[in-house]
């Protein structure tokens, strides 16, 4: 999806860390972009109804559904959007996705992801 200058970037965030989720949402909307948050997959599937997304970035130890499952599911049904695996364990152990956020999380760090994932954002 190429965006807009009226656009801003749709991200879902799905962690069941409330600090990880207030830290991440932080830095995203630091960088322009329009989030929800989720704490399960669950939720998440929920709230990513009808909402258009541009990127998605999943934990992927979660309670319920996890991380693993979610990925697969959104980049089924959601095929335009860029799904990141964040998580405290290895590279090595993420499911192909588009890209990882591995944890810890910095800003810069996210910056750098947007750049790479989506094309048409541009850091405010």
């Amino acid at each position: 999806m190429t965006l807009t200058a009226q656009s801003p970037v749709q991200v879902l965030i799905v962690d069941d860390s409330e600090d990880q989720r207030h830290l991440i949402r932080r830095y995203f909307e630091l960088a322009g972009c329009e989030v929800i948050v989720a704490e399960s997959a669950e939720m998440a599937i929920e709230a990513y109804e009808g909402v258009p997304l541009d990127l998605a970035v999943i934990d992927l130890i979660l309670p319920g559904m996890s991380g693993w499952s979610l990925a697969e599911r959104m980049q089924v049904e959601r095929p335009d959007c860029a799904v990141v695996i964040s998580s405290v364990l290895g590279t090595e152990d993420y499911p192909p996705t588009d890209a990882s956020l591995p944890k810890p999380v910095s800003r810069a760090s996210v910056r750098e992801l947007l750049g790479n994932c989506v094309p048409g954002w541009t850091a405010p």
